[in-house]
């Protein structure tokens, strides 16, 4: 379902691209509008009631590839180590997991995906970590150690909202 919404939200990922061009300028930019598309692409699709299954899938997808290639993108010029991507992919590492409970238990297709509210926080916080490091301000390693906390967190969360599922 081709929607503005979810149009928006394709658009987020190829922005990442925009990070092959090695200017704080470009860069910062480029996770502005990704940022400004995250926020606009829900809000579109709630106000015009054209909310679906593809677009709660496509824009935290979005968000995951637009992320994944500008961290490579550092790691290939040396901005960023890969503990610290890890760091920062504690959150995805959780969907992961959580994902993988879904399956075993036959609950993928009927779990009503929406956002958590510690998945929202850690995103925000991988935009402000990618603003600094276009700006190319030092980033102190306990920072990342941060996204650890917050990645069990969102499996806490969806866990919760599984078995409070499962309870009724």
């Amino acid at each position: 379902m081709i929607t503005p919404s979810n149009t928006l939200s394709l658009m987020r990922g190829p922005l990442g691209l925009l990070f092959l061009i090695d200017n704080p300028f470009v860069r910062i930019s480029a996770i502005v509008l990704a940022m400004v598309t995250d926020i606009i692409d829900g809000y579109l699709a709630r106000k015009w009631k054209l909310t679906s299954r593809l677009g709660r899938l496509l824009d935290p997808a979005m968000d995951k590839v637009f992320v994944l290639t500008v961290l490579a993108i550092l790691l290939f010029e040396h901005k960023i180590a890969g503990w610290q991507i890890a760091m920062m992919l504690s959150r995805d590492i959780a969907l992961i997991a959580f994902g993988v409970i879904l399956i075993a238990s036959f609950k993928l297709t009927s779990f009503k995906f929406k956002p958590a509210k510690w998945g929202k926080i850690s995103t925000a916080m991988q935009f402000i970590i990618l603003i600094i490091l276009s700006i190319g301000y030092p980033i102190p390693s306990y920072i990342y150690f941060l996204f650890a906390p917050l990645g069990l967190l969102v499996f806490i969360e969806l866990c919760c909202r599984l078995n409070k599922k499962l309870s009724y």
